[in-house]
Order: C-alpha cells, then sequence, then structure tokens
C-alpha cells in the first residue's frame, strides 16, 4: 500500500468508525428518551473512548468506541396515585421478581396487579416474589401494602375491620456496584445470585416512582451526537475527494 492509500485508508476508517459509533450512542440516548414516562425506569450512561489498533510495530491509529458503562441510579419524583396496589421504593432498594427465564431479578417498577389466578404481578406482568417464591393471594375485597411489604386483606364478606397478613414482598438492597440492567429492563446482581431481603427497605402505598431521565438532556446529547455524526461523514467525503484529485493529477504526470 502505498503512502497515498495509506493515508486516505486511515481517515476513512478513523472517520467510520466515529460514525458508526455516534450511532450507537444515539440509540442508548433514544432508549433512556422512549422511557421517560416508564414507572421506575433508570436512565443508561453512555461514553465514547479511543481504541488504538496495535499490530507488529506502534499502533497506526485510533478507533472510537461507544459504550454504556452503567446506569442511573438516581431516584425519581414521587408521584401519588391513591391506588392501594402502587407501591414506590423510598430511597434505595429494589422489589424482586420472578424474570420469564425463572431467576430472580430486580425492578422498581411498583405498579402491580392481581391476575385472573390470583398471583401478583408487575405491570409488566412479571410475578412479584415474598417470603416463599411468587405471591399468591386470596379472593378479597380489599388489599393493603404495609410500609415492611407486608401484604394484608379482607377477605370476601369479612367485616371492614378485619384483615390477615397473607405474605411479604421482597424487598433487597444490593450493593449498586454489582448490579447490571440486561436486555429486557430488569436488574440482576452479577453472576445472578439472589439477594436476602433488607428489613430496612421501605415502600409508599398509593405512590409511584416515575423515570429519573431528563428530557431535555437526552435531547440535547442527541443533537450533539447527531452534528458528530454529520462531521464524520463530511471527513469520509473529503477523504474520498482528495483521492480522487490525486489519482487525477497522477494520471496527468
Amino acid at each position: 500500500m502505498s503512502q497515498r492509500e495509506y493515508s486516505v485508508d486511515k481517515s476513512l476508517f478513523i472517520s467510520m468508525t466515529g460514525a458508526s459509533q455516534n450511532m450507537l450512542a444515539q440509540q442508548a440516548h433514544a432508549n433512556n428518551l422512549a422511557n421517560v414516562s416508564t414507572t421506575g425506569f433508570r436512565r443508561d450512561f453512555e461514553q465514547a473512548r479511543s481504541m488504538p489498533v496495535y499490530g507488529e510495530a506502534h499502533p497506526t491509529r485510533a478507533y472510537a468506541m461507544t459504550e454504556r458503562p452503567g446506569t442511573d441510579f438516581a431516584s425519581g419524583s414521587m408521584q401519588e396515585t391513591g391506588r392501594d396496589l402502587d407501591i414506590a421504593v423510598e430511597g434505595q432498594g429494589w422489589i424482586a421478581v420472578q424474570a420469564p427465564d425463572g431467576t430472580e431479578a430486580y425492578t422498581r417498577a411498583g405498579s402491580l396487579k392481581i391476575d385472573a389466578f390470583g398471583l401478583l404481578r408487575t405491570g409488566s406482568g412479571m410475578p412479584v416474589l415474598g417470603n416463599a417464591g411468587p405471591i399468591a393471594l386470596p379472593p378479597a375485597d380489599k388489599v393493603e401494602i404495609g410500609q415492611d411489604g407486608t401484604i394484608s386483606i379482607r377477605a370476601e364478606g369479612e367485616a371492614p375491620n378485619v384483615l390477615a397478613e397473607v405474605d411479604r414482598i421482597k424487598l433487597v438492597n444490593p450493593d449498586p456496584a454489582t448490579i447490571r440492567k440486561g436486555e429486557d429492563g430488569l436488574m440482576r446482581v452479577e453472576n445472578e445470585a439472589e439477594q436476602p431481603a433488607d428489613a430496612a427497605v421501605r415502600v409508599a402505598s398509593g405512590f409511584l416512582e416515575s423515570s429519573n431521565v431528563n428530557a431535555v438532556s437526552e435531547m440535547t446529547a442527541m443533537l450533539s451526537l447527531a452534528r458528530q455524526f454529520e462531521l464524520h461523514i463530511k471527513m469520509m467525503r473529503t477523504a474520498e475527494e482528495n483521492s480522487q484529485i490525486t489519482n487525477k493529477i497522477l494520471q496527468i504526470s
């Protein structure tokens, strides 16, 4: 490869990796923005870094690489709903649920419901875990959830002041450094280790936690990335034009 071809190759590939990684970064911010109204959603961070290309000698170029280094665990705002089956975790902590693959996962989405079989589920259909697995409730006229996750019911036909404790929602508080978000949006601890219930975690009944996504910040980041993408495309076109001009000069000479 001649020195001219090498320079064109170098500039083309550097700009190409920049443009492709800009698109991946756009996807991360677009996903955050799409979940701006999703209950309990935690936004993903995004960052880019240079990756030198090593060969037999010294590094010849540095490509761009976008990665999601982690999740923002800052709490969202508390929104009052007045619904008995809506709960929001106060401060740190997570609600334990059973993922579709049967493993234990964690969420902050506390919009709960009871299905036709009496199973307590999240709004997305995940079974909520209790003291001995998924929580199943008998037919009841009223269901109350205490601050420690205790579920009390008033059975059908019972007096208004008769409440019976049936189970307790499993609330956990693992180290944030060990938590990773899966593609399904659920949180899991490294090595999928099940966490013990934490009695210090508290929930507020009749409230939901909003997403912690800032729509303005996400839109600003997406606009900035769009401008960067345009610059990378312009650089690729400039490299191509320089190559064509050089070929014409060589033909003339």
